[in-house]
């Protein structure tokens, strides 16, 4: 019997882990991830490598959380003896700085991060480059040296100079069976003197992922847009119980599963009664009737009007009455951003992971919230959930970058 062929990759910016979950269920084998946070790399410690073993990892480089740029400095030898070994450097540098949901600021620290990316993709040298990254990646410097410039396309052309040829477009990650529009740049890239390597290779991949989806999804027996209500309807705040891991909040219990959505994310956790990190904010009972009036004027799944806002007294930048039979809008690190469907109060943690198809065995770990100067530093539940990418789309494009060698 012919031996089955391993795909290997290293998970870069690696958040709690959603791509490499995705790939983790195309039958990729991770050789070890990257992430500063420690409170991030403990979900994915958790769930990856505690509870399913999916890392290979080496034993030159300490099982924590690590800068990038310490790693490279610190393991720049281990690094280029891969060269050969990895198939694939997945994950995107996190640049806040041309986020559209945020204050968009060009000069943002954080950019400089696609330089360590760079350097990283030139040590290792993988046959691939996976890389994700948010919607205003694609727009245009407008203040600094680089005016007039895209930075998907600088990324590119560095890339491309490093030996790889490489092709970007933007996703909606609704379009794949996710519950939620959630539009992101994703860019592919195949090494130069990989066998007959070329330009359409890297482009051919956004075709084979659209064509793959609907037997992908149909086998799974999953919609390719599921809506808000097939996502969350089981987890109704009707009866609860107190909050095992936070103290003085209470918690839902499952309800019986009402779509084929629910049935697939709750698949492999076992009896549990009480589902993880589904714990109820305290609001007031100002907050919780303003939220009932918002709700009894709402009909679209979309940020509320200034108007309202001020006749609220909201200082708010954004605030959606989710609608049962749409699909939620992008999940952000802020959990007051949206209103649920049909009770008087924001998510939870698990129904914000439930919108980035995370399975419910999936746990979170850690605080689950923040707040101040503490959010420039902390990445609690909320956050992890918000900053990932959808392992329902990550498993389908792990599926498809096998294609391409």
């Amino acid at each position: 019997m012919k031996n089955k062929k391993i795909y290997t990759y290293i998970d870069l910016f690696a958040g709690c882990g959603g791509l490499s979950l995705g790939l983790n269920l195309s039958e990729w084998k991770g050789l070890f991830a990257i992430e500063k946070n420690p409170q991030a790399f403990q979900t994915l410690e958790h769930n990856l490598i505690k509870k399913i073993n999916h890392f290979e990892w080496p034993e030159w480089l300490p099982q924590q959380a690590h800068d990038i740029d310490t790693v490279i400095k610190n393991y720049s030898y281990n690094l280029n003896k891969l060269q050969g070994e990895v198939t694939l450097i997945a994950g995107g540098p996190p640049c806040q700085g041309f986020s559209i949901a945020g204050r968009r600021n060009e000069d943002d620290e954080r950019n400089t991060l696609i330089n360590s990316y760079i350097k990283f993709v030139s040590l290792v040298r993988p046959k691939l480059i996976f890389f994700e990254n948010v919607k205003g990646f694609t727009m245009e410097f407008k203040n600094n040296k680089q005016k007039g410039k895209k930075y998907s396309q600088i990324v590119a052309d560095k890339l491309t100079k490093v030996g790889y040829h490489v092709y970007g477009q933007l996703i909606n990650f609704g379009d794949y069976g996710v519950p939620q529009k959630r539009t992101r740049f994703i860019l592919v890239g195949i090494r130069k003197d990989i066998n007959n390597s070329n330009i359409e290779k890297a482009k051919s991949f956004f075709k084979l992922i659209e064509e793959n989806k609907f037997s992908f999804l149909a086998e799974k027996k999953l919609s390719v847009s599921p809506t808000i209500e097939d996502a969350l309807s089981d987890l109704l705040s009707n009866n609860t119980i107190d909050t095992p891991d936070r103290k003085g909040f209470k918690s839902g219990i499952y309800q019986k599963v009402k779509s084929d959505y629910q049935r697939y994310i709750r698949k492999g956790n076992g009896n549990i009664e009480i589902p993880n990190s589904h714990s109820f904010a305290k609001h007031s009972q100002i907050v919780t009737e303003r939220f009932r009036y918002i709700q009894s004027i709402s009909t679209e799944c979309k940020n509320i009007p200034e108007k309202l806002k001020r006749q609220l007294g909201l200082n708010t930048q954004v605030l959606v009455p989710l609608q049962a039979k749409e699909q939620a809008p992008t999940v952000t690190s802020h959990p007051d951003d949206m209103i649920h469907y049909c009770e008087p109060r924001i998510l939870t943690v698990r129904e914000c992971a439930r919108l980035q198809s995370f399975p419910d065995w999936y746990t979170f770990t850690g605080k689950y919230t923040t707040g101040g100067e503490l959010r420039k530093i902390e990445v609690p539940r909320y956050t992890q959930v918000g900053n990932a990418i959808p392992p329902l789309f990550s498993e389908q494009a792990g599926a498809i970058l096998k294609q391409l060698i």
